[in-house]
């Protein structure tokens, strides 16, 4: 429990131990991050698109054949 407790002053903020060397390696993920969210919005947008327009063809063939 003494790990999880803040033992300094109540007034001195507590020590970050992520603040440092770690700090740039998130800055340099981001753009990483960035691309790879890109790129799987893009693929479920191309997916969508492509049921869409497998219920389009299916519904036009339907409604050729019940106009007829």
């Amino acid at each position: 429990m003494t790990m999880l407790a803040h033992t300094g002053s109540p007034f001195k903020p507590a020590r970050n131990p992520s603040t440092g060397r770690a700090a740039t390696g998130t800055a340099n993920a981001r753009p990483a991050m960035t691309r790879r969210f890109g790129l799987f919005a893009l693929k479920v947008l191309i997916a969508g698109g492509a049921v869409a327009g497998v219920i389009a063809l299916k519904a036009a063939f339907y409604f050729s054949r019940f106009s007829c």
